[in-house]
């Protein structure tokens, strides 16, 4: 029998890129509460970091887990969160999104020119 395992509703057949996409955007909304600006700012998923030297500081301590890219010519500023670097260094799912909302708030904090401890006063209680 060939065909699907669960169907498409239910959690099951969400694939790893989807689930992580929705740990980012639970992060994200859980932080909208508190900064509302960051409506106007486009959260990426990237499966990894370029290489071509764009990636911007970071590459002498390892790979970076995410980046920034500041708003410029009517684009509105990104976040981007690495997928398989945060996974590779994070195991079982609560772990897991714990690690994709450090990362977030840590992104977020560079971005607006603030502390991680403003943006989210819990960040590093984890």
């Amino acid at each position: 029998m060939r065909g699907p395992i669960a169907p498409p509703q239910v959690p099951l057949a969400a694939s790893r890129a989807e689930t992580f996409a929705d740990l980012v955007q639970d992060s994200v909304e859980r932080l909208e509460r508190r900064w509302p600006q960051l409506a106007d700012i486009d959260f990426l998923v990237l499966d990894v970091p370029r290489l071509d030297g764009a990636a911007g500081p970071g590459w002498d301590e390892g790979v970076p887990l995410g980046g920034t890219v500041t708003a410029r010519d009517g684009r509105p500023a990104r976040v981007v969160i690495y997928r398989r670097p945060v996974e590779i260094r994070s195991k079982g799912r609560d772990e897991r999104a714990a690690l994709v909302h450090e990362v977030v708030v840590e992104q977020v904090a560079d971005l607006l020119g603030l502390t991680p401890e403003t943006v989210d006063p819990r960040y590093g209680e984890d």
